[in-house]
């Protein structure tokens, strides 16, 4: 498992949200699936990050009501938080994929290189 570092973290939680509204655990799940399990990004992670995506203004929030299935419908249910991509924030992600863009064009400069003389020298597994 490869552990996010923060400035891709906010990458890949703001692309996440590019797919839809969505709530913390349900984040954290979908960047674990879309990544085969090589990406988790724990509590203490996500919702310090969310936090400052909804300060920085790239997240708008809206709070539901949840009850477990067979609850009394009395009884209050607990709050699940609601996390939607804004104008600001998809302008981020905008620049981000892009900066993401041109860092691998770069690293595919010293990348590519280095397999094709491997490749040509045989030291390929």
């Amino acid at each position: 498992m490869l552990t996010l570092k923060q400035d891709n973290s906010e990458l890949v939680v703001l692309s996440v949200l590019a797919a839809g509204a969505s709530y913390g655990y349900a984040i954290s799940k979908d960047i674990a699936a879309r990544s085969d399990g090589h990406f988790k990004l724990s509590a203490s992670g996500m919702y310090p990050l969310l936090t400052r995506l909804e300060k920085n203004g790239l997240v708008t929030t809206d709070w539901e009501e949840v009850k477990a299935a067979g609850a009394d419908p009395e009884s209050t249910g607990r709050r699940r938080k609601w996390y939607t991509l804004s104008a600001k924030g998809q302008k981020q992600l905008s620049r981000r994929i892009e900066m993401h863009r041109q860092m691998q064009s770069i690293l595919d400069g010293f990348v590519l290189p280095a397999v094709d003389t491997q490749n040509e020298s045989g030291l390929t597994s």
